[in-house]
């Protein structure tokens, strides 16, 4: 259980903030999450990064930056091939660094046809993982549809992977935000959510959760996150999600504001009361 964190001081002063704010979980972005630029990898304070988490217990994932669009056509303003090279480079960080993965969203059409966009996914997935052999998985999140439709069901993350060359090695990040914005998860009715991705075989390959309130109303949407118990799902909501079973021991990670000492040491301290209640239940 953690949050996003800033790597301005190195990946090892990000691992040791997260770990004095009370985390034993942390977010990170990579390199400069706003531009797809390959970043030099720093492997001695990578490393240091990796030694301290393993010391302490703690698990970490990267978020890759905001431009990245696995849909993109290719042939635009953002060749593949430079998303592919930047999506690499947010690996070899990310294994370096000793993390689960990189979050990647599912991608945005953006007026391409929906047929064209998911090949179009399926070959930036192919074309980037055909080289990788590391540990670090590549995590597909959902979206809450507020650019388009695509991305907002566990029936398309699901498909993708299936249709990928190498499903082993793709993970998946469930944003509850996204999800409740997108209409597929309603906090009244967990179970028919936990159910429905059973069917489907979401959750074996569920490895982390961005763990986000809704300003918003349940399928509006809009992604704005909201404080743990201060938006429109509520504390119990979460709770009765993230207490079931599909998501006993996965990486958790706000992306919610930080409290008034800058860090997230209360919002984390109130879901780890959470799963204490449910033990001594």
């Amino acid at each position: 259980m953690g949050a996003h964190v800033s790597i301005r001081g190195g990946y090892g002063q990000a691992a040791r903030f997260a770990w004095e704010s009370g985390a034993t979980c942390f977010q990170y972005f990579p390199k400069n999450p706003r531009s797809l630029r390959v970043k030099p990898l720093d492997r001695r304070d990578a490393a240091s990064c990796a030694a301290f988490c393993r010391e302490k217990g703690i698990v970490s994932i990267a978020h890759t930056p905001y431009p990245t669009n696995l849909a993109a056509a290719g042939d635009g303003t953002t060749p593949r091939a430079v998303m592919v090279a930047s999506l690499l480079n947010d690996l070899e960080i990310a294994e370096a660094c000793g993390s689960l993965g990189i979050v990647v969203h599912f991608g945005h059409f953006s007026g391409i046809e929906p047929l064209q966009g998911y090949q179009n996914i399926i070959q930036c997935i192919n074309d980037t993982l055909k080289s990788w052999d590391g540990q670090a998985k590549l995590l597909i999140e959902n979206q809450a549809g507020n650019h388009g439709k695509e991305g907002m069901t566990l029936e398309e993350l699901v498909k993708i992977r299936e249709l990928c060359r190498d499903p082993e090695k793709i993970g998946f990040c469930l944003d509850t935000c996204h999800a409740f914005a997108a209409g597929i998860w309603n906090p009244l009715h967990t179970e028919e959510f936990l159910q429905h991705g059973e069917a489907l075989g979401y959750w074996p390959h569920l490895v982390a959760v961005h763990l986000n309130d809704s300003m918003y109303a349940f399928g509006l949407r809009k992604d704005r996150h909201a404080q743990i118990g201060k938006g429109c799902i509520g504390d119990a909501g979460l709770r009765n999600l993230l207490t079931a079973q599909p998501f006993s021991r996965m990486a958790i990670a706000l992306e919610t504001g930080k409290g008034p000492d800058g860090t997230h040491r209360q919002e984390i301290a109130a879901v780890r009361k959470w799963y204490e209640a449910e033990v001594q239940l």
